[in-house]
């Protein structure tokens, strides 16, 4: 990213040199508390106009964000590029964040926020391009439509040559946007119920719904897949 909106630094691991500038090193504290903690007091510091506050903040969080993005978009090198807009959109509001929520949430927010936005563009651009048989079309259930016989050895090939991980993600893939965001929140990333409804702005009870449907789809997903391979 060039210009004058980048991050204060590029996303690295904490180094020795910032361990001696003050900063406490984070296998000596409980990760789920303390960090939290930290996490308001470097706020603060980004307040202040020190960017380097808030490249610790990016070397802490992320990962985090980056396997969400990963999660709801599919595609790696694109949820980098997400994660880097997502970063760079926090940066430039800092001054919104108010601390009625973790850092983390509100900053998990903002990269849901991208993730949908690049989604939608990208499904835009698609719609524009030739269909391709290459690409099966999707039904709201996560099935496929009109899928050429011969595209279903290929496919099943495909499947075969992967690990369990990758078969899961092509699922999660499957799974409407509204399902695929509370199962990565939840299951995944493991927010609680009230931190993914004040992310999505939803009640819990919604929450909770999203996530019971979102787990059956998965699970019908993947003993299809798994059903196929036997």
């Amino acid at each position: 990213m060039t210009g004058g909106n980048t991050l204060p630094e590029n996303p690295d691991p904490v180094d020795a040199q910032n361990r001696r500038r003050g900063h406490v090193p984070e296998a000596r504290r409980d990760r789920n508390v303390s960090l939290e903690d930290d996490d308001a007091g470097f706020v603060a510091r980004c307040r202040r106009g020190e960017t380097e506050a808030f490249s610790l903040l990016v070397r802490r969080h992320q990962k985090k964000m980056l396997n969400i993005a990963y999660r709801m978009i599919g595609d790696y090198d694109e949820a980098c590029d997400v994660v880097q807009e997502a970063f760079l959109s926090a940066y430039r509001a800092i001054g919104k964040f108010r601390g009625d929520a973790r850092f983390s949430t509100w900053l998990c927010g903002i990269v849901l926020n991208h993730s949908r936005s690049h989604m939608t563009q990208k499904a835009a651009r698609s719609r524009r391009e030739a269909g391709s048989f290459d690409d099966p079309v999707k039904s709201e259930d996560g099935s496929f439509l009109n899928e050429p016989r011969s595209q279903e050895g290929a496919i099943i090939e495909q499947l075969e040559k992967r690990e369990l991980e990758a078969k899961v993600q092509e699922c999660i893939g499957f799974l409407d946007g509204e399902h695929r965001e509370v199962l990565v929140l939840r299951d995944i990333q493991g927010f609680s119920y009230e931190e993914i409804g004040v992310m999505l702005k939803l009640p819990e009870g919604t929450v909770k719904s999203r996530l019971f449907r979102a787990r059956n789809s998965l699970k019908d997903g993947l003993l299809r897949v798994l059903g196929d391979l036997r």
